[in-house]
């Protein structure tokens, strides 16, 4: 088990008055006990309570044993939720968020003394402060992104589609030796970056296009993600104009990433600047989010966040305008919330390019 981290998400289960929880993504899992375990339909339920801390899995992924924890097996025909039911106490049991349907109901049909709650608060938050393993982790994965994706930037060619650009990024990733993709590769090209959840297809690039690359990287579940706006072959006044904006956004948001700042006072730095150069109809998306085990995770940094910057937070800032049919443009980097600032993870240049 990983201590120091249960011991944290047991203060906010006290917190919130809750003597038991069952902690079942595979991300929070792999958290507390350092073990990847992606059950598929199967269940996974790491149950902390007072009578110590019980890992339910199905047998068939082989989980070792771990000091500190009770290891309970089932197979495929046994009935994995009353293996776990017969283990929880009456009264509130919080549950975490991401737990399906079909086991929760059959944990109420055969325990109708116990009260289900969204337990996920005291995880969510432990999470969202970084121990040194994990921002060790993040930025060998950052740094590795900011090689890859400056590789790809720089190999981009005419005529190719973003099918093209995303499989070559993969395929550079792995020479770096990452263990996988972060996500899958968001390439836009053209009027395709004016989406800012465009899906990456197959549109061929060609000469005055815009071109985002939304990327990151998975090293040993340590993800990364950033983006990076080049022009290919040559750029308008207005693409240049708008690439400007949004790098000072960038740089806006960024600096004022501090300890006890509310996160939508960030979100509000990054979005004054292109309000104040006339775009604000086109920043279409919140300015960040969290990042870790998953590549979106809390905190939320937006208008409504209800989040404060606290050392060891690790998340996105990354605002960008998007003029429907024409080109769209995203700056993004990752910070590291520090005792007196921020660091950013991203090494790789920001400058406007024309490639």
């Amino acid at each position: 088990m990983k201590a120091s981290r249960l011991d944290r998400v047991m203060r906010g289960m006290e917190n919130m008055g809750l003597n038991q929880a069952l902690v079942t993504a595979t991300e929070s899992v792999y958290y507390l006990t350092g073990q990847w375990i992606a059950p598929g339909e199967r269940l996974l339920a790491l149950l902390i309570g007072p009578k110590g801390v019980k890992l339910f899995v199905n047998h068939m992924f082989q989980a070792p044993e771990i000091e500190g924890l009770e290891l309970i097996e089932f197979d495929d025909a046994d009935d994995s939720v009353a293996a776990l039911a017969g283990h929880v106490s009456s009264g509130r049991l919080g549950v975490d968020k991401a737990w399906p349907s079909r086991f929760l109901l059959s944990l109420m049909e055969k325990r109708p003394d116990v009260q289900p709650v969204n337990g996920s608060a005291p995880v969510d938050e432990a999470r969202m402060r970084k121990d040194a393993e994990e921002i060790a982790a993040l930025k060998i994965s950052s740094h590795m992104n900011d090689r890859v994706t400056g590789a790809l930037r720089k190999s981009l060619a005419e005529g190719e589609t973003e099918l093209d650009a995303a499989r070559r990024y993969g395929e550079l990733a792995a020479a770096e030796g990452a263990s996988g993709l972060g996500f899958e590769p968001l390439i836009c090209f053209g009027a395709g970056c004016a989406e800012p959840h465009h899906v990456t297809g197959k549109a061929r690039l060609k000469k005055g296009d815009s071109v985002i690359l939304d990327v990151g990287v998975n090293i040993d579940h340590a993800l990364s993600d950033m983006t990076r706006t080049v022009f290919f072959g040559g750029a308008t006044d207005e693409q240049k104009k708008v690439y400007e904006t949004v790098k000072a956004a960038n740089a806006a948001g960024k600096a004022a990433v501090k300890p006890g700042v509310p996160l939508c006072e960030i979100d509000r730095a990054a979005r004054s600047v292109i309000e104040q150069a006339g775009y604000g109809p086109n920043f279409l998306h919140r300015t960040g989010h969290g990042l870790g085990l998953e590549v979106h995770e809390p905190p939320d940094v937006s208008s409504v966040s209800p989040a404060i910057a606290q050392p060891g937070m690790v998340f996105s800032v990354e605002p960008g305008v998007y003029l429907p049919g024409k080109f769209g443009v995203r700056v993004e980097d990752l910070v590291l919330v520090m005792e007196d600032g921020c660091e950013c993870l991203n090494e790789l240049d920001r400058e406007f390019m024309i490639v």
